[in-house]
């Protein structure tokens, strides 16, 4: 399975009037990276406009952060990659954009509105941490740590 994101749109719906906020997008692709390594689904995060400066790159295979040739709009790179030659009943396109997302589905692709990958989003992020919380531990006192304790309090009376 792979996720090919309308990255504009998805910020504009979680951050409405944030869209260029450049820490608003390092926290969606930090969301995101997030999202792939708990579901190991690919996820193509696609932006319009140029690269930022010092901005790392495409990244690791199974999630990558594109953006269009000069000239192109992101809708434009989406519609490429869902015209190229691969598996389409594999490929999620999540964005806002109605004709994109007719698009998708007429290609063969799935389609998602944001608000709907939000909550599946928002779901993988919330299982995640539930997680982590069970793995945590507490280590039990040293015998050491239990005399430090009892000699502190007992300073106190």
């Amino acid at each position: 399975m792979a996720y090919l994101i309308d990255g504009n749109n998805l910020l504009g719906f979680l951050y409405p009037g944030r869209v260029r906020d450049p820490a608003h997008r390092a926290l969606l692709i930090r969301q995101l990276q997030s999202f792939q390594r708990q579901t190991r689904f690919r996820v193509i995060l696609v932006f319009d406009g140029a690269p930022p400066d010092g901005f790392p790159g495409p990244g690791r295979e199974k999630f990558s952060v594109v953006f269009p040739r000069e000239g192109e709009t992101a809708d434009t790179a989406i519609q490429e990659y869902v015209s190229g030659p691969r598996d389409r009943r594999r490929l999620v396109v999540v964005s806002s954009d109605r004709d994109l997302r007719t698009f998708a589905r007429a290609a063969g692709a799935t389609s998602l509105p944001c608000d709907a990958f939000h909550r599946e989003l928002k779901k993988v992020l919330r299982a995640r941490r539930e997680a982590r919380e069970l793995e945590k531990f507490d280590d039990p006192a040293t015998n050491l740590e239990v005399k430090l304790w009892a000699e502190a309090f007992a300073k106190k009376r």
